[in-house]
């Protein structure tokens, strides 16, 4: 009985493990996006299919992927290059941030009892990871703050939108935190400053706060950092 009741769990665990493709994908894509794969690192198809433990072809099928979405470039017999974030991505990105945000900002006052509570408690998650040096997680709860603001506009397709650019802002604000850790503290005060507007009802003082949050990353793409 005992052994049955061990062979049947080890089978549910078996059933339930996602497909070796996905798990090359997610490995390889949160490697890049906690930038443990450097833009310009090649990647070969045999060194990812050992670290997952997977073999070659679910690797081919995740690199395929990724491609797609940008985040590498695949060289027959070589390998899958890192695509470095690019000025003009960076760009891109805070052009359309600044179009959906600003109008999230203005559209979110006056702010629910809801959005403000959630706003604080990732402020403070985001002050204890800064505190703890982890770069990789107070990237994401910095994006989930901007999210919570654009998702109380009640907008699923302005949401959808703003959601499409997670991976490319996660990338971008890992990076920003590895080479500049200063900002990390100035990108807290300003999340303070935009809950303090929210919180006051002051829309044209949150559109003009987020405006210059999400111009920063412009100054960056220039070499205009300050």
């Amino acid at each position: 009985m005992r052994t049955c009741c061990i062979y049947h769990v080890a089978m549910t665990l078996a059933v339930k493990q996602p497909p070796a493709a996905d798990r090359v994908y997610a490995h390889v894509k949160q490697a890049l996006l906690e930038r443990r794969y450097e833009g310009g690192t090649l990647l070969t198809e045999g060194e990812l299919a050992e670290a997952v433990g997977v073999s070659r072809t679910p690797v081919r099928e995740a690199l395929l992927r990724l491609e797609v979405e940008g985040l590498i470039k695949l060289y027959p017999k070589k390998g899958a290059l890192v695509l470095p974030v690019s000025a003009q991505e960076i760009a891109d990105v805070v052009e359309t941030r600044q179009l959906v945000e600003e109008h999230a900002a203005r559209k979110a006052v006056p702010a629910p009892p809801g959005l403000i509570q959630r706003l604080e408690e990732l402020l403070e998650q985001q002050k204890q990871q800064a505190a703890d040096g982890d770069f990789a997680a107070a990237a994401v709860t910095d994006r989930c703050f901007h999210a919570e603001i654009v998702r109380s506009g009640g907008n699923e397709i302005l949401s959808r939108l703003y959601d499409q650019l997670r991976d490319r802002q996660l990338r971008m604000g890992v990076a920003v935190m590895h080479a500049h850790p200063d900002r990390i503290a100035k990108t807290l005060t300003e999340h303070e400053q935009i809950l303090d507007a929210l919180r006051t009802g002051d829309a044209d003082a949150a559109v003009g706060l987020v405006h210059r949050h999400v111009s920063w990353f412009s100054n960056l793409a220039r070499g205009e950092v300050r």
